[in-house]
């Protein structure tokens, strides 16, 4: 593993960020996974991600989403509604090969292990450890 990524809030903007560094790295022909855990497990699998006060409001929204689309980004609602969906990015990314991996804790201590959305997996505490000590570079924190 080169790169083991940690995305641990439901902030929409950190969920995008790091799905487009792991999908960038992959494509780059890096071998990428992300750990998704806490919060922002919890918002992938039925929950809600919120946006950063300085990324919030209609207008800020309506403009990420406006220019996400020429970036290829997936994008939700309409109208003054419309704004990108880190849900519908994970399921890209996983699609474009980065392994998303549910923190098995977090799965178990949510009850979320029959909620999971598709694209991110269910793993074991040994591989975490394994790939956070064997990983060329870990980004994040738990």
């Amino acid at each position: 593993m080169d790169l083991f990524f940690i995305l641990r809030d439901a902030d929409a903007a950190s969920m995008i960020s790091t799905f487009i560094a792991a999908r960038d790295a992959k494509n780059a022909g890096h071998e990428t996974a992300v750990l998704v855990t806490q919060g922002a497990l919890s918002a992938l699998a039925g929950g809600s991600v919120g946006w950063p006060r300085a990324l919030s409001g209609p207008p800020m929204r309506l403009a990420l989403a406006k220019a996400g689309i020429g970036l290829g980004l997936p994008i939700s609602g309409g109208g003054a509604a419309k704004a990108l969906d880190p849900k519908a990015l994970s399921l890209q990314v996983s699609e474009a090969g980065v392994r998303l991996l549910a923190c098995p804790t977090w799965t178990a201590l949510l009850g979320i292990e029959d909620a999971l959305p598709k694209g991110i997996e269910t793993t074991s505490p040994e591989a975490v450890t394994k790939y956070l000590t064997n990983a060329g570079q870990v980004i994040g924190s738990l």
